[in-house]
């Protein structure tokens, strides 16, 4: 005799381990955040570099963090393709030299890091 399983239960499953994916990406990107980024950023005020709050969805180099010139007349708003771009290496995603020093190498953990970003910005 067959099982007939509901097409609502496998959607709630599918949800679910989505979401629970999603969680342990923000957790991984929250940890290598404080451990590579949180030295020069917050999410409630500017530091060495800006203030990331709200960063996903904003205009690049529209904040009010004066000492950082390098995004001044960027065209583009970060989301998660340019994120992904500049936390590979900024100074090759914009083409000019910047002051944001970090790289990171591995895709999964970009990923996780805007997750992170994402989740932040509310």
């Amino acid at each position: 005799m067959k099982k007939i399983i509901p097409l609502s239960l496998i959607a709630a499953l599918c949800v679910s381990l989505i979401s629970g994916v999603a969680v342990a990406d923000t957790d991984k990107g929250e940890k290598i955040f404080e451990r590579k980024c949180a030295s020069c950023h917050s999410f409630t005020e500017n530091g060495t570099g800006p203030n990331l709050k709200g960063v996903v969805g904003r205009k690049a180099g529209s904040t009010d963090f004066p000492k950082y010139k390098g995004l001044k007349d960027a065209s583009f708003v970060w989301d998660e393709t340019s994120l992904d771009g500049w936390l590979t290496n900024p100074k090759k995603f914009i083409g000019k030299p910047t002051s944001m020093a970090v790289k990171l190498k591995k895709a999964k953990d970009r990923a996780a890091v805007i997750a992170y970003l994402k989740s932040e910005a509310e």
